[in-house]
């Protein structure tokens, strides 16, 4: 007997919990390292450690909750009670991480960390649960696409909302400290109701029950990376975030150093990135239909690397030219965000198949420990950058001078090195071999 197809409003509810997602996922990878070293004048070797340890942490508490939403048995099912924890603990701790106190550098980097550190917390019962579910509610190769496709139209919201209105509620709060700490809270808001959504909207979701594990959870994690498949993608995604994840942090320098414009030319920059990328998702889950996931990834990260090397020619000046740039660039991160999630869940169920276990928790937060330890890195590698070329950290209100160095490593870090990472990416795409397809049939 075949299962009845998704229905729209489903895929909608479970959709939505990505808008906050997204918005937690960038704000930090955007604009943190810019808060500390432009706002809070730490100095930029320091702020990037604030912005890598919280990910270290992750890779403790990603498997955790991950093996520990496989085991739960609720009247909510495995998964929804984490979506709850996660939609109540994060907000609060997003505006904690930008009420920083100002005047004293040392003491903003602890409070950073810190608060950083309970965010990543909170995010991860929400989001390593979250994204487990596709698994459990389809089986269907194309339904799965379509989910996912659903949930990176959300989290395209997410970024949209947090690349292009941060900077705008930053400057409406007057800028500086103050000027955060209003973003935080009004993103904090949008981010509680759409994770809310999530949890209630899928409480009729499909669903599998947790099947006794005969392994603890490091076993479980050792039999997890002996998957050459799925190692192979993980670290192809891994390197991508990397990539991506150094676009993001570099962006307000880049607009501030390279372009010489003002903060307005950030939410620009975002609409170009994200705008298309809403547009296109339907673009590439037609791709995947027609030449499968595997093809469409590989084109998306050639669209990426070619359009992020062209920044290397941007400069001062009318910024059309740098939008469609960027919005074509835009294209390539659309299907860097739908095909590696779509092609997850079909390794999952191989894992299934051969052991008889439903360990889709342990094989996503894995994956998280990828997604976000390579935005951390990429964050981090701009950090590194920037220290190493002279970059000249400063308070809110003062003026600096940088010298060329700074200035040549800021817009290698947006061009030229995502680029080239994005491109040692593709041997493992090329080696990665499709499971076969599972097709639900019409009813």
């Amino acid at each position: 007997m075949s299962a009845p197809p998704l229905r729209r409003r489903l895929c909608i509810a479970y959709g939505a919990g990505s808008v906050g997602a997204g918005i937690f996922s960038t704000i930090p990878g955007l604009l943190l390292l810019f808060y500390l070293t432009d706002t809070l004048a730490v100095p930029a070797g320091l702020a990037g450690l604030a912005v890598l340890v919280p990910k270290l942490w992750d890779i403790i508490t990603d498997p955790i909750v991950g093996a520990w939403s496989d085991r739960t048995s609720s009247r909510w099912g495995r998964r929804r009670p984490f979506l709850l924890a996660g939609a109540l603990t994060l907000p609060p701790c997003f505006v904690a991480l930008f009420a920083a106190p100002v005047g004293d550098p040392t003491l903003a980097f602890v409070w950073v960390l810190l608060a950083f550190c309970a965010a990543a917390t909170a995010f991860t019962l929400f989001q390593v649960p979250y994204a487990a579910m596709p698994a459990e509610i389809s089986a269907d190769y194309h339904e799965r696409t379509t989910l996912v496709a659903y949930r990176m139209a959300f989290v395209t919201l997410g970024i949209l909302a947090a690349g292009a209105l941060a900077p705008m509620l930053i400057e409406a709060g007057g800028g500086g400290a103050a000027g955060y700490l209003q973003m935080s809270v009004v993103l904090a808001l949008v981010t509680l109701i759409a994770m809310l959504v999530a949890f209630f909207g899928t409480r009729d979701a499909p669903r599998t029950e947790a099947v006794a594990h005969t392994l603890g959870l490091r076993a479980q994690i050792g039999v997890a990376l002996e998957s050459r498949a799925f190692l192979g993608l993980l670290l192809a995604y891994g390197l991508q975030c990397v990539a991506l994840g150094l676009v993001l942090a570099t962006v307000p320098y880049f607009v501030r150093y390279t372009l010489a414009a003002d903060a307005g030319a950030v939410t620009l920059l975002f609409v170009c990135l994200v705008g298309p990328a809403i547009v296109t998702m339907p673009l590439w889950t037609a791709i995947s239909r027609r030449r499968g996931k595997r093809f469409g990834y590989v084109l998306a990260a050639l669209i990426f690397a070619v359009m992020a090397a062209s920044l290397i020619f941007a400069g001062p000046g009318p910024l059309a030219l740098v939008g469609a740039q960027v919005g074509l660039l835009g294209v390539g991160f659309a299907g860097l965000q739908v095909f590696p999630f779509a092609m997850l869940p079909e390794l999952i169920d191989v894992d299934a198949q051969a052991t008889g276990l439903r360990r889709e928790g342990v094989f996503t937060a894995l994956w998280f420990i990828g997604e976000k330890g390579g935005f951390a890195a990429g964050a981090w590698l701009l950090s590194g950058v920037l220290a190493a070329t002279g970059f000249l950290e400063r308070r809110a209100g003062e003026l600096v001078v940088q010298p060329d160095t700074a200035l040549l490593g800021i817009h290698l870090s947006m061009a030229i090195i995502p680029a080239a990472l994005a491109l040692l990416s593709l041997p493992l795409l090329l080696h990665h071999v499709e499971p076969p397809r599972t097709e639900t049939s019409p009813p």
